[in-house]
């Protein structure tokens, strides 16, 4: 008797999951290069002050145009997060699944979201150059 339910497709060369990878196949995939783990820190960095610029005026998180299937993808500020921290804990991104339903008003692209931090930054740089110097007494 078996614990598990046996597999239907065992065998079959159609195996509509022949092409998902096993997760006990982790150690046979390489490691995120040095250029790519940074790319994933600096994202890392990046997204933590988008959503501390962002949520407060109602942004949900970020949207995502999927290479794979051409859908645009909406993950919430925590699950893009753990995304990378996946990403970089196994060196591979996870499978993922359209959101149900999300309002896209609620989330801009990473794009978008660089240009309001910058924007932020010039716009605080460009104050701090305008005030006066303080004179001593």
């Amino acid at each position: 008797m078996h614990d598990e339910p046996i597999d239907p497709f065992n065998g079959d060369p159609a195996d509509p999951s022949a092409g998902l990878d096993d997760p006990g196949d982790d150690a046979q995939h390489e490691p995120l290069t040095d250029v790519e783990r940074q790319d994933v820190l600096e994202d890392l960095a990046d997204l933590e002050i988008y959503q501390a610029l962002l949520a407060p005026i109602g942004v949900r998180g970020l949207v995502i145009e999927c290479e794979d299937c051409r859908e645009p993808h909406y993950f919430d500020w925590d699950l893009l997060r753990g995304n990378l921290r996946h990403l970089l804990s196994s060196g591979r991104p996870r499978v993922h699944e359209p959101a149900y339903d999300p309002d896209p008003d609620h989330y801009v692209t990473w794009d978008y979201a660089r240009g309001y931090a910058d924007g932020v930054h010039d716009t605080l740089t460009e104050a701090g150059e305008d005030d006066p110097e303080p004179t001593a007494d």
